[in-house]
């Protein structure tokens, strides 16, 4: 498993690992000053990361840094066009009423879906690097090395240690439940569950410190990187007409140099 040192806000953090996808209330403010260097594990670069700006289905690999300053104008322009509203209760949720994890049938619009492999070996292919798949299968990933964008370390992966490496809801489905999804359909749910532009494959024990925290709460460890997660926040909220909290919108501004 990836070691990671992030000073007293990420060590703090970590306490509470555990599933990406449960509430995790409470989390500290993200600092502003540097992010973690691997300790024991290689800096990793962007890999074949695509920039969020140039990956709006989310179908191209990764999560690239946003670096230049016209293209952190063009991240803030993005997200601007984010409505705000408050955080909704979770009363109700539940992971399944977003369909289980990692189906293949969601709606069929979405990318990926419906092609014989579950999501998540869909997005370990997307993201992964030197993959090998189990004997006879074109699907199953075995092993992998990710360039994981939110700790920027290179993670030697293999299945036998799956939770080394988690998808992460970069806009978390008990968010989308607390801001409006909890009145969809269905079949809308499930898109957002099992859409890519919504899902990164990152350090397990990264994720899960992030539960379902919002910008405001919870940035990854990188700094370089934290410009292109909250584009990619912008993005899905636009995509499935959800708002965030002021507090977050104000917190992905701020990222973008807003």
């Amino acid at each position: 498993m990836a070691r990671l040192r992030g000073g007293a806000v990420l060590a703090a953090a970590m306490v509470f690992a555990g599933s990406a996808l449960t509430g995790c209330e409470g989390l500290a403010p993200p600092a502003d000053g540097g992010g973690p260097s691997g300790s024991g594990v290689p800096t990793a670069g962007d890999g074949r990361a695509v920039s969020p700006l140039d990956n709006p289905d989310g179908t191209k690999p990764g999560l690239a840094a946003i670096t230049s300053d016209g293209d952190r104008s063009r991240a803030r322009a993005v997200i601007e066009k984010v409505e705000t509203k408050g955080r909704g209760p979770r009363t109700g949720y539940e992971r399944d009423e977003f369909g289980y994890a990692w189906m293949d049938s969601a709606p069929g619009d979405v990318p990926f879906a419906r092609n014989g492999c579950d999501t998540r070996n869909d997005l370990l292919k997307r993201d992964g690097e030197g993959l090998r798949f189990r004997a006879g299968s074109d699907c199953v990933v075995v092993s992998l090395t990710l360039h994981d964008p939110y700790t920027g370390t290179a993670i030697e992966w293999t299945k036998s240690r799956a939770t080394k490496v988690q998808i992460d809801h970069v806009m978390p489905l008990s968010y989308d439940w607390q801001m409006g999804a909890s009145r969809w359909t269905k079949d809308k749910r499930e898109a957002i569950a099992n859409d890519p532009l919504n899902l990164v494959p990152v350090d397990g024990p990264t994720n899960g410190s992030k539960g379902d925290s919002g910008p405001a709460s919870w940035l990854p460890p990188s700094k370089r990187i934290r410009c292109s997660y909250v584009v990619r926040f912008a993005q899905v909220s636009l995509k499935y007409d959800l708002p965030v909290t002021s507090a977050d919108k104000r917190m992905m501004l701020r990222q973008c140099g807003g």
